[in-house]
């Protein structure tokens, strides 16, 4: 079974850190049989919040998004989503990360002959 540090924690009421947790599970008997940090991986994605949209000058089906990445940093991003509207919370990934799913590495590239700035992930799983 694949359960989270934050679940146990939530569910067993505890305020143990992780190695004193795991001891504790294994001396009553609950083989723990590795650790992985998810997390690792994931330190470029951030929250991002859409807060303004306009269409892709040359493509129907793309927008081009302002996205407030934190401490009032915006972004444009070019985004194929069809939800994507103002006030929307979603995830931002810049150029470098690598979506979990797929092992893509996100990397500037001209879309439709705009330059896309940074990159826009909706699906990350």
């Amino acid at each position: 079974m694949i359960i989270t540090f934050d679940w146990l924690k939530d569910h067993l009421k505890t305020n143990l850190k992780e190695k004193n947790l795991l001891e504790q599970l294994t001396n009553i008997g609950l083989e723990v049989e590795r650790v992985e940090s998810l997390s690792v991986d994931n330190e470029l994605f951030k929250i991002a919040e859409i807060i303004k949209t306009e269409k892709h000058p040359n493509a129907d089906r793309l927008k081009v998004c302002d996205v407030n990445i934190g401490k009032n940093e915006i972004k444009k991003v070019v985004c194929g989503a069809e939800n994507a509207k103002e006030g929307l919370l979603t995830i931002y990934a810049p150029p470098g990360a690598i979506i979990p799913k797929t092992k893509t590495k996100l990397v500037v590239a001209k879309i439709r002959v705009l330059l896309l700035m940074e990159c826009f992930v909706q699906n990350l799983n």
